[in-house]
């Protein structure tokens, strides 16, 4: 077979993922802290971008027009432009002196006082205050609070250093993670020496600490209370798992005890921690700034923006006098202003786009879900993604982005987008939302009879009764969901 070359032609078309686009998709996925730490970088970055909140509504304008220059928009200038660089230098000249100024008046103050810097960052009367830094409050951890009843002990030296690695292998509830044998593997003691310093170890506050199971944990609060060898340390040594199924006739019977000598028993170990780390967790609460408000006006729901606290981006007016320079400048220079510009011009057209997107697809969301606003979720109807996209013109995947960590907030609490993004199950009037029917099975377990809760099998006749066509372990499903226990851990029996 020979071989030989030849030229061919090929028309296709294909999709390019320029630089910009590629930003303008990362800018609307994020959520609002990270694109605020997008945006913060970008301004340490990129000197011809600057933030210009506090005089955004006489630059937004000068700014967009420089934005369409940058981007190929060639509409002429605004009048008065060509006096801007004689308006920056008189700013320029007025900066200056008011940098005299101070300076005048720190020498001045400085000689009065002796001290440079106590005039620059005390005031009269603050001579006494502690430091910023000092005020902040942290919360004690698990460890350190150990630590600290650690050193304050009568243990030995070479006790303490197994009581420290007994307190470094606790869980975040405060539980022993290794056994016996590992620790003394871990530490070159025996067996006997370091079960011994566990157990005072076990002794600190607070009362359950290092234990190594649940029943452990229970019976040393019980013996720090003075409690050992009565009925409640009976019932957790022997009878925890029929306490967790609440089988309190068989553990009487059992004992030959009532039930009422029972209750009481079940009420000491109620008051029992059975996560004794829990209260010095170090997690911090999250709070979310939501990204969007719903309110209505008069007769009309209406979705704005959350503006508080974001940047507005603008051109430094000075760039135009960079460029100008640049002219004459080395090829380096000319193209490091020129790309610098037009990085600046194309990130403010991506973050006016990625608002403009989102508002979009709230707004057309909440006229979806108006129902919900004004009744609640129990009046949620089901959506899905597509029928959004068809409304706004985008692509499912755009949705999808859209609404990942954006919150909205309304008339019933702060939500995430995707929230209102739910199947249908089937109902006498037609298609119901998941989510609202989950919210009917909380306000049905919420109404039972305590001695005697709904069945999975009675919450589906129950909605079936009120026109909600759903299956036994659909029920079961979504109260799993909901964290709401079994009938049977549910019943009440005193």
């Amino acid at each position: 077979m020979a071989l030989e070359i030849k030229l061919n032609q090929k028309l296709s078309q294909s999709l390019v993922m320029t630089p910009q686009l590629q930003q303008a998709i990362k800018l609307l996925q994020l959520g609002r802290t990270e694109y605020l730490e997008v945006i913060e970088k970008e301004l340490l970055e990129n000197p011809v971008l600057e933030d210009g909140r506090e005089d955004f509504q006489e630059s937004q304008g000068e700014t967009e027009r420089a934005v369409a220059e940058v981007v190929g928009d060639t509409t002429d200038l605004p009048a008065g432009f060509d006096k801007l660089k004689e308006e920056l230098q008189g700013q320029e000249k007025a900066n200056l002196d008011f940098d005299a100024d101070l300076v005048t008046y720190f020498d001045l103050h400085s000689q009065s006082t002796g001290s440079s810097h106590s005039a620059v960052r005390r005031t009269e009367g603050d001579d006494e205050l502690p430091p910023l830094e000092a005020t902040f409050e942290k919360k004690e951890g698990l460890t350190s609070h150990l630590l600290w009843q650690l050193r304050t002990s009568e243990l030995s030296h070479e006790d303490q250093k197994i009581a420290a690695h007994v307190i470094g292998n606790l869980d975040k509830n405060g539980f022993f993670a290794l056994t016996i044998t590992e620790l003394a593997e871990e530490t070159g003691h025996s067996e006997d020496e370091v079960f011994s310093v566990l157990k005072a170890v076990q002794s600190f506050d607070p009362p359950g600490i290092a234990a190594r199971d649940l029943k452990e944990c229970l019976l040393n609060q019980l013996e720090l209370m003075g409690l050992s060898g009565t009925l409640a340390a009976k019932l957790v040594t022997d009878h925890l798992p029929k306490l967790e199924g609440r089988r309190y006739e068989a553990i009487a019977k059992e004992e030959g005890v009532d039930l009422g000598e029972i209750y009481t028993a079940l009420q000491q170990i109620q008051r029992l921690e059975p996560r004794p780390g829990r209260p010095y967790s170090e997690e911090e609460p999250i709070y979310i700034t939501p990204d969007l408000y719903v309110k209505k006006l008069e007769d009309e729901w209406v979705v704005s923006l959350n503006e508080a606290g974001m940047p507005k981006l603008r051109l430094n007016p000075r760039f135009r006098e960079l460029l100008g320079s640049a002219q004459n400048a080395a090829p380096g220079e000319k193209d490091y202003v020129q790309d610098r510009v037009r990085s600046a011009a194309w990130l403010i057209r991506s973050v006016v786009q990625r608002q403009r997107t989102i508002h979009r697809v709230a707004e057309s969301i909440m006229k979806f879900q108006q129902e919900f606003l004004e009744q609640g979720v129990s009046a949620m109807r089901p959506l899905v993604l597509r029928e959004i996209a068809e409304t706004v013109g985008m692509h499912e995947s755009t949705i999808s982005r859209v609404t990942t960590n954006k919150f909205i907030h309304t008339p019933h609490g702060v939500y995430e987008l995707k929230y209102f993004f739910s199947s249908g199950i089937k109902g006498v009037s037609g298609d119901v939302s998941s989510e609202s029917v989950k919210e009917r099975i909380k306000a049905l377990v919420a109404e039972e009879n305590p001695k005697s809760p709904l069945s999975d099998q009675q919450l589906v006749e129950r909605l079936k009764g009120e026109g909600i066509d759903i299956a036994r372990r659909t029920v079961a499903k979504y109260r799993e969901m909901l964290g709401v226990l079994s009938s049977t851990q549910r019943k009440s029996v005193f």
